[in-house]
């Protein structure tokens, strides 16, 4: 019953995480609520173990039918995976707890800039030669992928919003881009879990698999719908994570 709730989980999430990020927000309280006794290490590390799949999925489906610019995402890739090795190891040394108050107030502050700037990612127009971007790229990629490792919830989101601000694209290739450099970040992660024994390996292959049927029907609904289908999912996961992190920063 444990594995058929948590796949269940994975499935949802793998469907949300697909179109804008935030799979987290369904698939990690899943997790806690099936094992409460279990350490909160291994049921991150089990998560990564499901959810990384899901995202390099969509991310190859993706590729097939959006233009990717490889000439900046790959150096945004190789950053984030630098980048969360460095936050996963920064964390071991210091303590990322100052940073749940901080987080509600500045997804707060995302989602009221996306609602005033209502053209903001519904055009797809990069601002910058192939050389700037792949540097801006590489930047996003290590500062969000250094978050990622050192603390982690609304990464996938913060990582579509640079992409749609700073580099010009619409939410569909914003979408797309985060979903590699978000593979990276996840793979970091899963390392350090694996290697310090903190997964659960047999969850991991069901939970694997339906995480990559939900993200072959939100890379799906995402593709046939649009930026403008893409942007509103992004509003709603940003306002769903504002919810779960101002509730854990300041109700319970």
């Amino acid at each position: 019953m444990e594995i058929l709730i948590v796949s269940l989980a994975s499935l949802m999430a793998g469907l949300v995480d697909a179109i804008v990020g935030g799979g987290g927000l369904i698939l990690v309280p899943a997790l806690f609520a099936t094992f409460p006794q279990a350490a909160p290490a291994t049921l991150f590390g089990t998560n990564k173990s499901a959810s990384i799949w899901g995202t390099a999925f969509a991310s190859y489906q993706y590729s097939r039918r959006v233009q990717l610019k490889r000439s900046s995402l790959w150096p945004a890739a190789l950053a984030g995976l630098l980048g969360s090795l460095v936050g996963a190891w920064t964390v071991t040394h210091i303590d990322p707890g100052f940073l749940r108050k901080v987080l509600p107030v500045l997804l707060s502050a995302l989602l009221l800039y996306t609602l005033a700037r209502k053209d903001l990612g519904r055009v797809h127009a990069p601002r910058w030669a192939t050389y700037r971007e792949a540097w801006l790229a590489a930047g996003i990629g290590l500062v969000i992928g250094f978050y990622d490792g050192f603390f982690g919830p609304g990464t996938g989101s913060f990582l579509v919003f640079a992409f749609v601000r700073l580099l010009g694209y619409d939410f569909l290739n914003a979408s797309a881009a985060a979903k590699l450099v978000n593979t990276a970040t996840n793979f970091s992660a899963l390392v350090l879990f694996a290697l310090q024994g903190h997964v659960w390996w047999h969850l991991a292959l069901a939970m694997a698999l339906a995480n990559i049927v939900g993200s072959l029907i939100g890379t799906r609904l995402a593709l046939k719908h649009g930026a403008g289908f893409v942007r509103v999912a992004f509003m709603v996961v940003v306002l769903a994570l504002i919810a779960k992190t101002g509730y854990d920063a300041f109700i319970r």
